[in-house]
Protein backbone atom coordinates (compact mmCIF):
# COMPACT_ATOMS: atom_id res chain seq x y z
CA UNK A 1 0.00 0.00 0.00
CA UNK A 2 1.24 3.05 -1.05
CA UNK A 3 1.09 7.12 0.76
CA UNK A 4 -1.95 7.51 -0.67
CA UNK A 5 -3.94 4.83 0.28
CA UNK A 6 -2.21 4.68 3.83
CA UNK A 7 -3.28 8.54 4.30
CA UNK A 8 -6.78 7.65 3.21
CA UNK A 9 -7.25 4.55 5.80
CA UNK A 10 -5.23 6.65 8.47
CA UNK A 11 -7.66 9.34 7.77
CA UNK A 12 -10.14 7.29 8.24
CA UNK A 13 -9.05 5.98 11.20
CA UNK A 14 -8.56 9.11 12.76
CA UNK A 15 -12.31 10.58 12.23
CA UNK A 16 -13.33 7.60 14.24
CA UNK A 17 -11.28 7.99 16.91
CA UNK A 18 -10.66 12.11 16.80
CA UNK A 19 -13.58 13.21 15.20
CA UNK A 20 -13.88 15.20 12.10
CA UNK A 21 -13.29 18.84 14.08
CA UNK A 22 -9.89 17.25 16.32
CA UNK A 23 -8.13 15.67 13.64
CA UNK A 24 -4.52 17.21 12.75
CA UNK A 25 -2.48 16.21 10.01
CA UNK A 26 0.23 15.49 12.10
CA UNK A 27 -2.51 12.68 13.37
CA UNK A 28 -2.97 11.56 9.67
CA UNK A 29 0.32 11.31 9.15
CA UNK A 30 1.71 9.62 12.14
CA UNK A 31 -1.25 7.40 11.83
CA UNK A 32 -0.27 6.47 8.19
CA UNK A 33 3.27 6.61 9.14
CA UNK A 34 4.18 8.82 6.54
CA UNK A 35 5.78 12.30 5.95
CA UNK A 36 3.47 15.16 6.77
CA UNK A 37 3.99 16.80 3.25
CA UNK A 38 2.82 13.76 1.83
CA UNK A 39 -1.34 14.82 3.16
CA UNK A 40 -0.92 17.78 0.70
CA UNK A 41 0.99 16.23 -2.38
CA UNK A 42 -1.86 13.38 -2.87
CA UNK A 43 -4.49 15.16 -1.69
CA UNK A 44 -4.07 19.14 -1.79
CA UNK A 45 -4.87 19.76 1.85
CA UNK A 46 -5.86 17.81 5.32
CA UNK A 47 -9.85 19.34 5.25
CA UNK A 48 -9.88 17.43 0.99
CA UNK A 49 -8.34 14.51 2.56
CA UNK A 50 -11.12 14.00 5.61
CA UNK A 51 -13.62 15.12 3.16
CA UNK A 52 -13.22 12.42 1.06
CA UNK A 53 -12.33 10.08 3.98
CA UNK A 54 -15.77 11.10 5.34
CA UNK A 55 -17.94 10.60 2.26
CA UNK A 56 -16.04 7.69 1.43
CA UNK A 57 -16.67 6.08 4.92
CA UNK A 58 -20.60 7.76 4.98
CA UNK A 59 -20.98 5.65 1.23
CA UNK A 60 -19.90 2.52 3.01
CA UNK A 61 -21.91 3.60 5.98
CA UNK A 62 -25.00 4.09 3.31
CA UNK A 63 -24.69 0.96 1.53
CA UNK A 64 -24.54 -1.32 4.14
CA UNK A 65 -27.85 0.47 5.50
CA UNK A 66 -29.48 0.34 1.93
CA UNK A 67 -28.61 -3.14 1.35
CA UNK A 68 -31.73 -5.14 0.10
CA UNK A 69 -29.37 -8.76 1.45
CA UNK A 70 -32.33 -11.18 0.37
CA UNK A 71 -35.10 -8.59 1.42
CA UNK A 72 -36.12 -8.21 -2.40
CA UNK A 73 -38.70 -10.88 -2.12
CA UNK A 74 -40.59 -8.32 -0.09
CA UNK A 75 -43.12 -5.78 -0.27
CA UNK A 76 -41.71 -1.97 -0.73
CA UNK A 77 -43.03 -1.65 3.04
CA UNK A 78 -41.00 -4.84 4.05
CA UNK A 79 -37.74 -3.51 2.38
CA UNK A 80 -38.20 -0.04 3.97
CA UNK A 81 -38.81 -1.12 7.32
CA UNK A 82 -35.84 -3.62 7.16
CA UNK A 83 -33.75 -0.49 5.90
CA UNK A 84 -34.59 1.86 8.80
CA UNK A 85 -34.21 -1.06 11.52
CA UNK A 86 -30.31 -1.19 9.90
CA UNK A 87 -29.88 2.12 9.33
CA UNK A 88 -31.35 2.72 13.50
CA UNK A 89 -29.00 -0.15 14.51
CA UNK A 90 -25.86 1.47 12.74
CA UNK A 91 -27.10 4.65 14.59
CA UNK A 92 -25.36 2.64 17.61
CA UNK A 93 -21.93 0.59 15.87
CA UNK A 94 -21.17 3.74 13.45
CA UNK A 95 -21.63 6.59 16.36
CA UNK A 96 -17.99 7.85 15.71
CA UNK A 97 -19.07 8.15 12.02
CA UNK A 98 -22.23 10.06 12.72
CA UNK A 99 -20.59 12.42 14.91
CA UNK A 100 -17.73 13.19 12.56
CA UNK A 101 -20.50 13.37 10.11
CA UNK A 102 -22.37 16.21 12.21
CA UNK A 103 -18.90 17.93 12.36
CA UNK A 104 -18.48 18.35 8.45
CA UNK A 105 -22.01 19.69 7.77
CA UNK A 106 -21.13 22.71 10.53
CA UNK A 107 -18.18 23.17 8.32
CA UNK A 108 -19.81 23.59 5.62
CA UNK A 109 -20.74 26.77 6.62
CA UNK A 110 -17.84 28.53 6.27
CA UNK A 111 -16.24 26.44 3.30
CA UNK A 112 -17.30 26.37 -0.19
CA UNK A 113 -15.35 23.44 -1.12
CA UNK A 114 -16.86 21.51 1.81
CA UNK A 115 -20.32 22.55 1.24
CA UNK A 116 -20.56 21.23 -2.61
CA UNK A 117 -18.83 18.36 -1.81
CA UNK A 118 -22.19 17.49 0.97
CA UNK A 119 -24.12 18.88 -1.32
CA UNK A 120 -23.05 16.40 -4.39
CA UNK A 121 -22.92 13.34 -2.04
CA UNK A 122 -26.45 14.34 -1.23
CA UNK A 123 -27.87 14.82 -4.37
CA UNK A 124 -26.09 11.56 -5.46
CA UNK A 125 -28.07 9.52 -1.76
CA UNK A 126 -31.37 11.25 -3.12
CA UNK A 127 -31.45 8.80 -6.21
CA UNK A 128 -29.41 6.02 -4.37
CA UNK A 129 -32.17 5.93 -2.02
CA UNK A 130 -35.01 6.18 -4.41
CA UNK A 131 -33.35 3.02 -6.57
CA UNK A 132 -32.91 0.64 -4.04
CA UNK A 133 -35.92 1.13 -1.99
CA UNK A 134 -38.13 1.81 -4.35
CA UNK A 135 -36.91 0.91 -7.82
CA UNK A 136 -37.59 4.01 -8.88
CA UNK A 137 -34.21 3.82 -10.88
CA UNK A 138 -33.04 5.63 -14.42
CA UNK A 139 -30.23 7.91 -15.93
CA UNK A 140 -32.61 11.03 -15.64
CA UNK A 141 -34.13 11.25 -12.20
CA UNK A 142 -37.26 12.22 -12.49
CA UNK A 143 -39.43 15.01 -9.71
CA UNK A 144 -40.88 11.67 -7.64
CA UNK A 145 -37.73 10.08 -7.65
CA UNK A 146 -35.96 13.32 -6.38
CA UNK A 147 -38.63 13.75 -4.10
CA UNK A 148 -37.99 10.07 -2.73
CA UNK A 149 -34.94 10.48 -2.15
CA UNK A 150 -35.35 13.86 -0.38
CA UNK A 151 -37.99 12.38 2.12
CA UNK A 152 -35.50 9.49 2.65
CA UNK A 153 -32.29 11.82 3.48
CA UNK A 154 -34.37 13.87 5.68
CA UNK A 155 -35.61 10.79 7.90
CA UNK A 156 -31.84 9.92 7.83
CA UNK A 157 -30.58 13.58 9.46
CA UNK A 158 -33.49 13.62 11.58
CA UNK A 159 -33.02 9.96 13.27
CA UNK A 160 -29.20 10.36 13.15
CA UNK A 161 -30.16 13.66 15.38
CA UNK A 162 -32.43 12.09 17.34
CA UNK A 163 -29.89 8.91 17.85
CA UNK A 164 -26.65 11.49 18.47
CA UNK A 165 -28.69 13.25 21.12
CA UNK A 166 -31.23 10.76 22.72
CA UNK A 167 -30.97 7.41 22.07
CA UNK A 168 -33.21 6.36 25.36
CA UNK A 169 -36.15 8.12 23.61
CA UNK A 170 -35.45 8.18 19.68
CA UNK A 171 -37.58 6.07 17.57
CA UNK A 172 -37.68 2.81 16.38
CA UNK A 173 -38.34 1.50 12.64
CA UNK A 174 -41.36 0.39 13.63
CA UNK A 175 -42.43 3.50 14.84
CA UNK A 176 -41.13 5.66 11.61
CA UNK A 177 -43.02 3.23 10.01
CA UNK A 178 -46.10 3.59 12.20
CA UNK A 179 -45.51 7.49 11.76
CA UNK A 180 -45.16 7.28 7.72
CA UNK A 181 -48.07 5.48 7.10
CA UNK A 182 -50.22 8.39 9.72
CA UNK A 183 -49.00 10.89 7.47
CA UNK A 184 -49.18 9.09 3.94
CA UNK A 185 -52.96 8.15 4.78
CA UNK A 186 -53.25 11.80 5.64
CA UNK A 187 -51.86 13.39 2.62
CA UNK A 188 -54.13 11.04 0.68
CA UNK A 189 -57.14 12.57 2.02
CA UNK A 190 -55.74 16.08 0.59
CA UNK A 191 -55.35 14.13 -2.93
Amino acid sequence: MGHREQLMTAAKRCLEERGYARTTSRDIAAAAGAPLGTINYHYGSKDALLNRALLESLWEWGDRAAATSGEDDGTPGERIVAMWARMIDSQLTERALMVASVEAMAQAERSPEIRQQLADALERSRTGLAAQLHGLDGIEPTEETRAVGSVHSALVAGLTQQWLVDPERAPSAREVAIGLRAIARDLEGDA
